[in-house]
């Protein structure tokens, strides 16, 4: 019988995946329908856009697919894991190219490289989506044939991990250095250098005007806070994702679902900083949260007459 802790930390990951779902989907939103009505949406605000629609059903599948592994429903879950996979991996490439988007258009690097890039990346916007799909497909496929072969040992119990079985621990972790970790270094070069261009910026701006309440300085701090959170949520998010793809777990175990909390706090926080970082997304989150107090208003005085 699980232990009231687990089934604590069960509850904690149903509320955050929930919170994070209705983040993304109030994101995915607003940006979508402005990218509709109008063909002027910048391209960052276009990833955001698919990124925010991804991590919508990223958590929509985690659930689903840790609640039918632990009621026993093998074939499901493991065909769930897949489609995990496939919107995982393109969540990890469509962050770097947000992260280099961000380092070329920001970062004041005058190499022929750049500057190249510069007046090219909104072209290659396109080019970059559909290159996230077929590596996520790829990725998808991989997982696809480890699952079929690992099922055959595991037979039709899979509330007990199969990966502790040498050949698919080990199968698992080249799957994460094949697909996974490029995109990672890729994010965190471009990161590194956008922020060491802009602490090296905010650094001029410092020395050249005497007073830190200066607008202009304040905007450069401010994106510089912002993209240290960026860097570090989304290293957090990953690091956990490499450590945890080779630990055997059952899903019965409290610790499955420490780790489920874990995995996912990173990205849920940064839809949430996200969100309040940004003005129109700010506003349409006030605009949810009014409606969602009046309605709850509304049901209170139903219940009183």
């Amino acid at each position: 019988m699980p232990s009231s802790s687990t089934e604590t930390f069960k509850v904690i990951f149903c509320l955050e995946s929930l919170a994070a779902m209705l983040q993304n989907g109030i994101l995915a939103t607003v940006l979508c329908r402005e990218w509709v009505q109008s063909s002027t949406l910048v391209v960052a605000d276009r990833i955001i856009a698919c990124l925010a629609f991804s991590r919508f059903f990223l958590h929509g599948t985690a659930m689903m697919s840790n609640f039918l592994a632990l009621f026993g429903f093998c074939k499901q879950a493991n065909f769930i894991g897949i489609l995990w996979d496939f919107i995982n991996t393109s969540i990890l490439w469509l962050t770097t190219w947000l992260a280099i988007f961000y380092c070329v258009k920001i970062s004041s690097y005058s190499h022929p490289i750049f500057l190249w890039l510069k007046w090219r990346i909104s072209r290659l916007l396109p080019r970059l989506l559909l290159g996230s799909l077929i590596i996520s497909s790829i990725s998808a496929i991989i997982i696809a044939t480890g699952n079929t072969m690992a099922a055959q040992f595991a037979g039709r119990n899979c509330t007990t991990a199969y990966k502790p079985l040498f050949f698919f621990k080990y199968y698992y972790l080249f799957h994460a250095v094949l697909v996974w970790i490029p995109a990672f270094l890729l994010f965190l070069l471009s990161m590194v250098l956008l922020m060491f261009s802009l602490s090296r910026h905010v650094g001029r701006m410092r020395d050249q005007r005497s007073g830190l309440r200066d607008p202009s300085l304040q905007a450069h701090i401010s994106s510089l806070k912002s993209m240290g959170f960026f860097l570090l949520l989304n290293t957090f998010y990953f690091l956990n994702l490499i450590i945890f793809s080779a630990k055997d777990i059952s899903v019965q175990s409290e610790w499955f679902w420490v780790k489920e909390v874990t995995i996912y706090a990173g990205i849920s926080l940064h839809s949430l900083v996200l969100m309040v970082s940004n003005p129109k997304l700010r506003k349409a989150l006030k605009r949810k949260c009014r409606m969602a107090a009046v309605a709850a208003h509304k049901a209170l005085e139903a219940q009183d007459n």
